[in-house]
């Protein structure tokens, strides 16, 4: 399902929304880095989190698996210098010897292998360095009748859609850090939130949709039957027009100092 990312990387980079200013600045707070930190991003996509870490003096080696995304992500970001785009799946790639101020990852956390993301991450980072993940959710808001009414289009042509689903709150989200605590590897995470709604036309949201991974998974009727459905009840419904609400969610922990054993790495 990852790979299929890599299918249409300019749409992709077109459609995504991107992340808030904020982040990037709690992000630099949180993680105490100083100038010009040595940072490690996994699954960097076309670079749409990667541009606002390079703008802030970061000097950057991005693993990314498609070659379509990372093709895109030189190209986005060939204005710095100290910027390395690396075509590799995070799990195949080997560490370099120098160790990471910082691992950050936007988006894609839950696409690496479970059974080496946060241990591999951790020997990738010096001690005190951090680990940095970013979720990004749809949440109840925005256009409310449309996302409860869309749900008949989700429950005709995806067979996968569980009946009467509805959104959620953000404040009904827990906040998640078992598999970091369960590691070993890093102190308490910290998270800070972030909502805002997107508008966007029919065309645009349809878009949207393309860039997921379960969209483009379907049979190519199915596809077809769920997106026509979908934009016939923007246009007919709700004036062409669909405001969606996003969660974005920061996760930040920090590395302890590793065991006798580790630390000769």
């Amino acid at each position: 399902m990852r790979e299929l990312f890599d299918e249409d990387a300019e749409l992709y980079d077109r459609a995504r929304p991107g992340y808030p200013p904020e982040m990037f600045d709690d992000l630099a707070e949180l993680a105490g880095l100083g100038a010009a930190p040595r940072v490690l991003e996994i699954a960097c996509g076309t670079g749409q989190a990667t541009v606002p870490l390079a703008e802030r003096g970061c000097r950057i080696t991005a693993v990314e698996l498609g070659p379509s995304m990372a093709a895109v992500a030189r190209r986005n970001l060939a204005a710095f210098p100290e910027v390395e785009v690396v075509t590799s799946a995070f799990e195949d790639w080997p560490l370099p010897q120098e160790p990471f101020d910082a691992v950050f990852c936007a988006t894609a956390f839950h696409w690496v292998d479970p059974a080496v993301r946060v241990t591999k991450a951790a020997d990738a980072l010096r001690p005190g360095g951090v680990l940095a993940t970013v979720a990004t959710r749809h949440v109840a808001g925005g256009s409310e009748a449309f996302f409860a009414e869309v749900q008949d289009c989700y429950e005709r042509f995806d067979p996968a859609t569980p009946p009467g689903l509805r959104l959620r709150a953000a404040a009904d989200l827990p906040l998640d850090s078992e598999e970091i605590d369960r590691s070993g590897c890093f102190g308490p995470a910290v998270f800070r939130r972030y909502e805002r709604e997107l508008t966007y036309t029919t065309r645009q949201y349809l878009d949207v949709l393309l860039t997921y991974s379960g969209h483009r998974a379907l049979p190519a009727e199915a596809r077809e039957g769920l997106l026509g459905c979908i934009g016939r009840l923007a246009d007919t419904r709700h004036g062409g027009r669909v405001t969606k609400r996003y969660l974005t969610e920061l996760r930040v922990a920090r590395r302890l100092n590793p065991g006798p054993a580790a630390a000769g790495r």
